[in-house]
């Protein structure tokens, strides 16, 4: 059985995941329709690419950081 500072922090682990995986997609949305986000002509500004990618990489540290936490666990 995990010590309670293990649980404890493998919860806090997956509440920042989890606020993660629900606040950045929201975020993406807002931004895509942003005037900002297209051109003229409808193609991606530099505007929605970075924001594109800022998002892309928190939820790649989401998903790692809920892996983290069911590891510890489970361990």
């Amino acid at each position: 059985m995990p010590d309670a500072v293990g649980v404890v922090g493998a919860i806090l682990l997956l509440v920042g995941a989890a606020f993660s995986l629900l606040v950045w997609p929201a975020f993406l949305r807002r931004v895509a329709n942003d005037e900002r986000s297209r051109d003229a002509h409808g193609r991606p500004t530099r505007f929605l690419t970075v924001h594109v990618t800022l998002v892309a990489i928190a939820l790649v540290i989401a998903v790692a950081q809920a892996a983290v936490g069911v590891w510890w666990l489970i361990d």
